[in-house]
């Protein structure tokens, strides 16, 4: 078997983090016909297959996941000892990639990442607002951003950003038409707008009051896969929504919304910034942690 470099096997890791020629090759700075053709050289060099290519798609092998399995460990020492070098310069250096869902993108995420980069000027930072749940240290992040019960028990996960509160909206001209409920079980008669996850399993509505938990199935004629896009629909009068409270600020304040069951809403621990329980962190995520865990929860 001839010979492969670390440095294609650096284009190999690449191709599986995106699973795009284009995108990896933008990455590497080469052109996706030159990183296709070192692939197949790769690959015959290899005497085996990474990927399966067609026109619109490109998949591991089960020989491609072995050998990235073992690669990427490898290559996150290897940045993680450049990265080290930075503490000679008194800053951090380097690329943070953070995985996370596009509310909370939206909503916590990227206001404390402006201050951050800001601070780190040497820090490029990566945010893949991808509601489903993804594997961060197989698919190539330093961090994920989720609720504290979907994060894995072999993570660190740390408090991000303020409690959470849920709120039930809907126009005025809504409760015109339909009543208003006083109850969670009231929402079975009304037409709600759905939240679908990429699993393919519909959100249940959570509700506490009192001590009394509950988590209703709720039923309209509208489904959507992203909290934002709710909180639009329910401006155009769709239906019932139930978003996060800051998604809906304003438009409650302008009176274009109406919420109800807010006693049913209680705050919630909300989101945690998790990562690989590694005892050295790259520079770039251990300079964020400990941004994270400077700001305060209120």
């Amino acid at each position: 078997m001839k010979k492969v470099s670390n440095n294609e096997l650096a284009w190999v890791l690449a191709i599986a983090t995106h699973r795009n020629m284009s995108r990896a090759a933008v990455e590497l700075g080469v052109t996706p016909s030159a990183l296709s053709h070192s692939l197949r050289s790769i690959e015959e060099r290899l005497g085996v297959r990474l990927f399966n290519r067609t026109t619109r798609s490109i998949a591991l092998t089960d020989a491609g996941q072995r050998l990235c399995a073992r690669l990427q460990p490898a290559f996150r020492d290897i940045d993680a000892a450049l990265e080290d070098l930075s503490q000679f310069r008194g800053q951090p250096m380097g690329t943070l990639r953070i995985n996370a869902g596009r509310p909370a993108a939206q909503l916590v995420l990227l206001p404390l990442i402006s201050t951050f980069i800001a601070r780190y000027p040497d820090v490029n930072v990566e945010i893949d607002a991808d509601n489903s749940l993804v594997d961060v240290v197989s698919d190539g992040f330093d961090a994920g951003v989720r609720f504290g019960e979907t994060v894995d028990a072999d993570m660190v996960a740390i408090p991000l950003g303020p409690f959470i509160r849920p709120a039930v909206v809907a126009t005025p001209e809504f409760f015109t038409r339909y009543p208003v409920p006083r109850h969670p079980k009231d929402l079975r008669a009304l037409p709600c707008i759905r939240l679908r996850f990429s699993s393919g399993s519909l959100y249940r509505w959570e509700f506490e009051k009192d001590g009394i938990k509950m988590d209703n199935a709720v039923e309209g004629p509208l489904t959507l896969n992203d909290m934002g896009l709710i909180a639009e629909a329910a401006l155009y009068g769709s239906g019932l929504a139930y978003v996060f409270e800051d998604l809906v600020t304003a438009p409650l304040n302008e009176g274009r919304l109406v919420r109800v069951l807010e006693d049913w809403c209680p705050y919630y621990p909300g989101l945690y910034l998790y990562y690989p329980s590694r005892r050295q962190l790259p520079m770039p995520l251990k300079a964020f942690v400990d941004f994270v865990l400077a700001q305060p929860r209120v």
